[in-house]
């Protein structure tokens, strides 16, 4: 069958994720996360000095950028303000960043994640400039970087669904391009109207890096992979397909559905072509028939 196939599955963190699960970025992320946040808790309570040297040079700040220290748009991002930031956080690149390594690959995902939180980093540092009064303090959190991987997953699967926490308490399930939208929402919100302590331009920022890392250097890869998929397309323009009555199931799956399953593979789902996507239904129709 063709749902048999390894690359038509969603990933199953049960089995063969499972076996590298344990040194995926994702995790070794996140422990990095926890240890960084035991140093944090160990120095505020033992080491006042080195604590001091946490904040006024790894933790984002408008003063510190002023100074040079450039490198606080990577080192805030594993800082966290207390054990629920953490939690939370952790969460959200839990649930989004597993899938999104397999798919991306470890080097683009550390990408995406990374420059999201850069990115959402100099937001904040540009709303700090406009009004200083109310957003000058210390920024620290993966939290830029873990709304980068919302946005990339709802660029992706817009109409996968999540069940959240509203308030903390009460569930609600939405779409993944729902639960973007209503994260921007927040974002400008609490921008507009700041009642808390939440970095929400790096939310925003992180964001809009998300979504233009997939839907502009992704798609752009994913069009032309090292110069030859561009040509494959062409190739597969130009080939009249034959339909899954002309041949039998296995002749049809071997010359014209693996081929596609193996680029779904390579590169997403989002790497198909409108034709490569009828020809898939094609398969599954026929391969359901008695």
């Amino acid at each position: 069958m063709l749902e048999d196939r390894d690359y038509m599955r969603q990933p199953e963190y049960e089995d063969s994720y499972s076996r590298r699960f344990r040194w995926s970025a994702t995790m070794i992320l996140l422990v990095t996360y926890a240890a960084v946040f035991i140093a944090e808790l160990v120095c505020g309570r033992y080491f006042p000095a080195a604590n001091r040297f946490f904040y006024e040079y790894l933790a984002l700040s408008k003063n510190g950028i002023f100074h040079g220290y450039v490198w606080q748009f990577v080192t805030y991002q594993f800082m966290h303000a207390g054990v629920l930031h953490l939690i939370f956080n952790g969460w959200a690149i839990y649930t989004f960043g597993r899938e999104l390594e397999q798919l991306l690959g470890v080097r683009r995902f550390l990408t995406l994640l990374l420059t999201s939180g850069v990115v959402g980093g100099v937001f904040q540092i540009s709303v700090a400039l406009v009004w200083p009064h109310l957003f000058g303090g210390w920024v620290v959190g993966a939290s830029a970087g873990a709304f980068g991987l919302v946005a990339a997953y709802a660029a992706m699967f817009p109409n996968r669904e999540f069940t959240m926490l509203v308030m903390y308490i009460i569930p609600v399930t939405m779409t993944a391009q729902k639960l973007l939208i209503f994260s921007a929402v927040l974002a400008v919100a609490g921008i507009v109207f700041p009642i808390d302590n939440m970095a929400n331009a790096a939310h925003l920022g992180g964001m809009a890096m998300g979504w233009f890392f997939v839907k502009k250097i992704m798609q752009r890869e994913w069009s032309a992979p090292e110069g030859t998929l561009r040509v494959f397309e062409k190739k597969e323009a130009r080939k009249a397909v034959a339909e899954p009555e002309e041949e039998d199931a296995a002749s049809f799956l071997q010359n014209q559905v693996d081929p596609i399953l193996e680029k779904i593979s390579a590169h997403g789902l989002n790497s198909l072509t409108k034709r490569e996507r009828e020809i898939l239904e094609a398969a599954r129709k026929k391969i359901g028939r008695p």
